[in-house]
């Protein structure tokens, strides 16, 4: 089964070897042309389902970042750092500028075999649509030999993290953090 984590993407061609990341861009390609494509938001969640979907399909050879960058988030600039620098032993990745970007549910192993699997063509800020297919036709003009096996990884939804006032008054903002608003901070420097 290719793909298993869903999302917001389209399939194409199980045998085109380009995937398309449009970022905040809600653009629309040739399916005989893409394997895959679809908007890209955050700079965590997104990049592991990105990363998850395309070590699913070994075909896939080629990556386009293409449409408007998310800001805050950076999730472009976010998904070229994991791919150039990979994550550090925190889950952190490396060189990323956004908000939150820490990978939490896709193995090491998946990483690697996505930042050898794929090359990625930075088209950031571009949404013209005769570009695009020109860059599209010009990677699936270059063949390659698929990247090996599917690695497919089962996603498993975890507690969704809700903010909530506790009666101790307490804010729970994760399921292990609790933060008192109302310590002050000499207070809060002798608890920890």
């Amino acid at each position: 089964m290719m793909y298993p984590w869903r999302g917001e993407f389209t399939v194409g061609s199980m045998d085109s070897q380009v995937a398309i990341d449009t970022l905040s861009s809600k653009l629309d390609f040739p399916k005989e042309e893409v394997a895959i494509w679809g908007q890209h938001k955050t700079e965590n969640l997104g990049i592991e389902k990105i990363v998850a979907n395309i070590v699913s399909n070994p075909n896939i050879r080629y990556l386009i970042l293409c449409g408007q960058e998310v800001m805050g988030h950076r999730s472009g600039q976010s998904l070229k750092s994991i791919h150039a620098n990979g994550i550090d032993a925190d889950g952190r990745i490396i060189g990323a500028t956004g908000a939150v970007p820490y990978i939490e549910n896709i193995t090491s192993e998946a990483i690697a075999r996505f930042r050898a699997q794929v090359e990625i063509t930075d088209m950031i800020g571009i949404s013209d649509y005769a570009i695009l297919l020109e860059k599209i036709n010009e990677l699936n003009s270059v063949r390659k030999e698929p990247a090996g096996e599917p690695i497919i990884m089962e996603f498993t939804e975890r507690e969704k993290t809700v903010r909530m006032k506790s009666l101790s008054g307490k804010i729970s903002l994760h399921k292990d953090l609790l933060v008192d608003p109302y310590l002050e901070v000499g207070e809060m420097e002798a608890k920890t």
